[in-house]
């Protein structure tokens, strides 16, 4: 086919002479297909491919959504609309008597609650017990769906950062939707319920993962790569409310610890001190002449408190550090029943995992200067639900 030429610009050519022979087209050139990876590498990707197909079809059927109803508030003349669906959420099958697991945020606002099973089933259930103060909650069926097994708990003292992390849950309303990360960070800790002081509390040994979750996760699994249960999803950081890398997980072995007590008795009691504190560091021993450089500083002690039993000291010196009010001159705790004490979350970690309501413990304070043993009786957190 011949081009026209634009108009008023060139003449056309002349015709090409009769005799001459039109050139052969030019062969298309052979193109390599892309290089397949070697097959050690498939097959290590395959096998690792087919563990987390094998995990899902195993774990899934014991990952539930949660459905949350709630009363309409009355509005004026005492006429009230009736109950709407306000919340969805996720959970998982604790024992073979239809106990499940979810977080306390989930649940706190509900009154109604049915669960849907990955099978499609839908089934009501009641609210057994609650804790704030774990952010952890059971609920209850009274049928299970045909061949639905528990979910078994880690040892989450176990749990290292690297090792692999798989959360199952509900994100947007995406029933049994499966994600990968791994493990980004253990020792965290998240802030919990009011103090009585108007301060908070804090839930310790948080673990910190890269796998996705989304607003509807709360409450599903992070499990390892074995099926087992390493914590429950609780929380992401975000400026958008939305996942953005960094999500938090209540670790199971707070889950073993808190969640036979809200079966048996629909509460859960936090052994509690009693005191406000700041955590010393190098900086501020030597700006204010602590004797220690790591510790747990007492800033207040509240009345009828274990702490104020017990007689320890609050600061009575107001200082500013790093822009915050600080209060010294009181007790400096460094170790409780032997071992070294070096923060507030050591401190805490080790009260919710190590000890109980009623307990006497042994704690090592620095005291004008002075290494001392005091001995504490511990009581319930006041303001529990």
């Amino acid at each position: 086919m011949t081009l026209a030429p634009t108009a008023g610009l060139a003449p056309s050519p002349s015709p090409a002479p009769a005799d001459e022979a039109a050139a052969p087209a030019a062969p298309l050139p052979t193109i390599e297909p892309v290089p397949t990876l070697a097959s050690d590498v498939t097959n290590a990707l395959e096998e690792e491919q087919q563990i987390l197909i094998e995990l899902y079809r195993r774990v899934n059927p014991a990952v539930v959504s949660i459905e949350v109803v709630a009363d309409h508030p009355e509005i004026e003349g005492g006429f009230s609309p009736g109950p709407i669906q306000f919340a969805q959420g996720s959970g998982f099958l604790y024992d073979d008597q239809g106990h499940i697991v979810t977080n306390n945020h989930v649940v706190e606002d509900g009154s109604e609650f049915q669960v849907r099973f990955a099978d499609g089933s839908i089934i009501e259930a009641r609210l057994v017990g609650r804790d704030a103060g774990s952010d952890l909650a059971v609920l209850k069926v009274n049928e299970l769906p045909e061949g639905t097994a528990p979910l078994q708990l880690a040892d989450s003292s176990e749990v290292v950062v690297g090792q692999t992390a798989i959360a199952i849950g509900n994100p947007f309303g995406l029933q049994n939707t499966l994600t990968v990360g791994v493990v980004s960070g253990i020792g965290r800790s998240l802030i919990g319920p009011m103090s009585p002081s108007g301060g908070r509390f804090r839930i310790p040994n948080v673990i910190q993962t890269d796998a996705a979750i989304n607003p509807g996760n709360s409450g599903g699994p992070l499990l390892n790569i074995r099926g087992e249960v390493i914590g429950v999803n609780t929380a992401i950081r975000s400026q958008t409310g939305v996942f953005e890398g960094v999500a938090y997980a209540v670790p199971a072995n707070a889950v073993a610890r808190v969640v036979p007590a809200l079966i048996a008795t629909g509460r859960y009691d936090h052994p509690w001190m009693g005191i406000g504190m700041r955590d010393v560091d190098p900086v501020m021993a030597r700006r204010f002449g602590l004797p220690v450089r790591q510790g747990v500083l007492v800033t207040e002690v509240q009345p009828r408190s274990p702490a104020e039993q017990a007689g320890l000291r609050a600061g009575d010196r107001a200082e500013v550090y790093g822009g915050a009010p600080l209060i010294l001159g009181g007790d400096i705790i460094t170790g409780m029943n032997g071992l070294t004490v070096r923060n507030g979350n050591e401190l805490i970690s080790y009260l919710e995992l190590e000890t109980s309501v009623g307990d006497t413990v042994t704690m090592t304070i620095m005291r004008d200067g002075r290494e001392l043993e005091v001995q504490m009786t511990l009581a319930a957190r006041p303001g529990g639900d």
